[in-house]
């Protein structure tokens, strides 16, 4: 796991670089709203389309050359990014980055080769971590690379910057990272038929409770990839800010996550059960959103954004682990890689919608409406998982 995590944080440093940056790069190519929501999706589009491929390639032939092959391919799209010139340039250099970005359900599927379901939790958590820690130095090294003048930032710089921190992550791994899936697992997988691997998916899929845990990851990855993708639009009518301003806040943010998914998840967990802490990370992410459009000061700004952020930190990673424990060990690739693609799919579909709802609209509507799903998010888990006797 300290290998794995490794390579994950270089990895994702490089991918949180680019964040505060796409809106204003898209916006430089005369981009309206709606299609700055385009451009934050089509990658999640075109990674939605590969997860479950990349997940039951990793089952069948390891983790380790499925993390290695798509975190070189990143470092390839990043350099495609930063030469771009024109805006559907700047779209096709997303769209390959998302066809080969299966490292994350890769990672998921590695966290939980190596981890027994008791402490899967905090497996995950520390997956989660990466994430975070991608997201707090990322932002802010993205941000000062670009400036704080929205209308004159460098986004080359940014670019290349995350080129080579993926190629980093990829000398790592050729060098240190060991396969987590042994041989015999792998004999088993490649001897089953293709029929025969997808009943044992679908038979996972079908286990009482998973599918309705896969609709709360899709809607709560909706309502904030929504935020993700409008907040630096948003606070540039409301406030000015430009890439560096953005960059720190969402620097703050991953901090905040970090201290939660690295260090207290799997306590939380422990103490209180992964479904209540589904219900009550929701009720968090329902009031940071609802507050948003309320805000008059950056700090009143800044509180909201940490309930916001915090609900979906204590979300995440126990929904990953309600579905994973779920789910028997030959099938973990290609279950985390259903689950990759439900988020994905919501990463999609989410800041299409919001960019939408955000230009045609209004720039508050992608929080109240988030605010609103998130209201439902709470009351469905409330009903179908606590009303049930509570997982180990």
């Amino acid at each position: 796991m300290p290998v794995l995590f490794l390579i994950v944080v270089v990895d994702l440093i490089g991918f949180g670089i680019i964040i505060p940056l796409l809106p204003f790069y898209a916006e430089y190519f005369q981009a309206s709203p709606a299609q700055v929501g385009l451009l934050m999706a089509i990658y999640s589009a075109a990674q939605f389309i590969s997860a479950p491929f990349w997940g039951r390639l990793s089952d069948r032939i390891g983790r380790r050359p499925v993390l290695l092959g798509t975190i070189f391919a990143a470092a390839l799209s990043y350099v495609w990014l930063g030469l771009a010139d024109t805006l559907p340039m700047l779209f096709a250099a997303r769209a390959v980055g998302g066809l080969m970005a299966g490292n994350i359900s890769t990672a998921f599927a590695y966290a939980a080769d190596v981890t027994t379901k008791e402490n899967r939790a905090k497996g995950m958590g520390m997956i989660g971590a990466a994430f975070s820690i991608g997201f707090i130095l990322g932002p802010a090294i993205g941000g000062i690379l670009a400036g704080s003048d929205p209308t004159n930032a460098d986004y080359r710089t940014p670019s290349f910057a995350a080129a080579g921190l993926s190629a980093v992550a990829f000398l790592l791994g050729l060098v240190i990272l060991k396969e987590s899936l042994s041989a015999e697992a792998r004999a088993k997988i490649a001897g089953q038929t293709r029929v025969a691997r997808m009943k044992a998916l679908g038979d996972a899929l079908r286990t009482p409770g998973i599918g309705i845990l896969l609709v709360l990851s899709f809607l709560a990855t909706f309502v904030f990839a929504g935020l993700e993708s409008t907040f630096a639009m948003w606070s540039r009518r409301q406030f000015g800010w430009g890439p560096e301003q953005n960059g720190y806040l969402f620097a703050f943010i991953g901090v905040l996550a970090a201290m939660v998914q690295g260090g207290l998840i799997g306590r939380l967990a422990t103490k209180f059960g992964v479904e209540r802490l589904i219900l009550g990370g929701a009720l968090g992410l329902t009031i940071g959103l609802a507050w948003i459009p309320f805000v008059g000061s950056v700090p009143e700004l800044v509180a909201a954004m940490t309930i916001a952020a915090l609900g979906f930190s204590v979300t995440t990673p126990a929904l990953n682990t309600a579905i994973s424990v779920r789910g028997e060990s030959d099938v973990q690739g290609g279950l985390m890689g259903v689950t990759r693609s439900a988020t994905t799919l919501s990463r999609m579909t989410g800041p299409a919608m919001a960019g939408a709802a955000f230009g045609f609209i209004g720039l508050h509507t992608p929080y109240y409406a988030g605010a609103v799903i998130m209201l439902i998010v709470a009351v469905i888990a409330f009903r179908t998982l606590l009303a049930k006797p509570q997982s180990p």
